[in-house]
Order: structure tokens, then C-alpha cells, then sequence
């Protein structure tokens, strides 16, 4: 069982950065590809980025050159890095294991952009 915890989420003007967090507990990281998802209210949720346990990471084409994600296996926790954000980015992130799965959801991280 993994538990996983979002957070780093905020208010930012169009053109910032944002770095999120996702701390998991109950099992090491090093075993799941990882990623972060997003959801705007009334749309479903969207896959962002994508962690491979051999390294190799993956992008939604809407963020690919913006966003990087990174692992950190000795803190046991998941990053999103986030630079040159737009209106459109503003959603809750949710961290979760790739494929997802349902009992994993937490409570994610509000991202505002806006002026």
C-alpha cells in the first residue's frame, strides 16, 4: 500500500515557476514509474508527466520544454517542476503511480496562474 502526498501548490502570475512535491510512504518509489496528473472542474483528469523506473521520462505535449519531473529515491518523493506557466496550467495535481491507480488518489495540490 502506498500513500502519497501532494503539495508545493499555489498562486502564480503567468510567466512563473512552481515546484510540487509528492511525498509517498508505505513502499519505495524505485519500484513504480511515477507521474503527475491534473484535473480542471467538469473535465477529466489529465495525464502530465511520466517517471520510468530506468530513467527515462515522458510528457503531455502541452507541457513538454516547461514542465520536468524528478524523483528523489533517498527522500522517497516525487517533483514537478514548473516553469513558464499559463492560464491554461491552472488545475489540482495529483501524483500517482503509471498506470494509475484508484486507491492511490490523495488530495492533490491546487495551481492557480492568473495576473
Amino acid at each position: 500500500q502506498v500513500q502519497l502526498v501532494e503539495s508545493g501548490g499555489g498562486l502564480v502570475q503567468p510567466g512563473g515557476s512552481l515546484r510540487l512535491s509528492c511525498a509517498a510512504s508505505g513502499s519505495t518509489i524505485n519500484i513504480y514509474n511515477m507521474a503527475w496528473y491534473r484535473q480542471v472542474p467538469g473535465k477529466q483528469r489529465e495525464w502530465v508527466a511520466l517517471s520510468r523506473t530506468d530513467g527515462r521520462t515522458n510528457y503531455a505535449d502541452s507541457v513538454k520544454g516547461r514542465f520536468t519531473i524528478s524523483r528523489d529515491s533517498a527522500k522517497n518523493t516525487v517533483y514537478l517542476e514548473m516553469n513558464s506557466l499559463k492560464s491554461e496550467d491552472t488545475a489540482v495535481y495529483y501524483c500517482n503511480l503509471w498506470p494509475a491507480w484508484s486507491t492511490y488518489w490523495g488530495q492533490g495540490t491546487q495551481v492557480t496562474v492568473s495576473s
